[in-house]
């Protein structure tokens, strides 16, 4: 039996209000162009040799893996963020690390962390880094709000 791999995928984001914190939660989904596909979430692993593309439309259902931070608030006026952050390695025959972090808080501190905790993840593997790309997103809570930040895998 073989195992397909992902070999691109593409970053997106989005923060939403809803009338309950999941439909808040879905209405990111939506705003980042994921939201009518099944998120199969990951452990943050990118394939060698993934390569990145411009967001796209994917099929209606798919099961579509994804690294995500998501965070969700029914406090008004409170500042959520949500981000995501890929290490590159030179060698690209060698995975890449993807890092996921969401709080309370401008998207600028969740991104900085984040970026920081990929960085510390490839010194720990010992890999030589070629760059961090990274994406972020925040949102001023009304009722109920949601922060969302997503690395999609996918197949060419």
């Amino acid at each position: 039996m073989s195992t397909r791999i992902p070999d691109i995928y593409f970053m997106v984001s989005g923060s939403s209000e809803g009338f309950m914190p999941l439909n808040a939660f879905d209405n990111s989904l939506m705003a980042g162009g994921i939201g009518d596909v099944n998120l199969v979430r990951l452990s943050s692993i990118l394939p060698p040799s993934c390569k990145q593309v411009d967001p796209f439309g994917l099929p209606y259902g798919s099961l579509v893996p994804t690294a995500y931070a998501a965070i969700s608030s029914s406090t008004p006026g409170e500042i959520i963020s949500a981000a995501v952050a890929i290490a590159i390695p030179e060698d690209p025959t060698l995975p890449g690390l993807i890092m996921e972090h969401s709080g309370l808080g401008p998207k600028e501190a969740v991104e900085q962390c984040v970026r920081e905790m990929a960085e510390a993840g490839f010194r720990r593997r010992e890999r030589a880094l070629k760059e961090i790309k990274s994406i972020s997103t925040q949102h001023t809570v009304v009722k109920h709000g949601n922060a969302l930040a997503a690395v999609v895998l996918w197949y060419s």
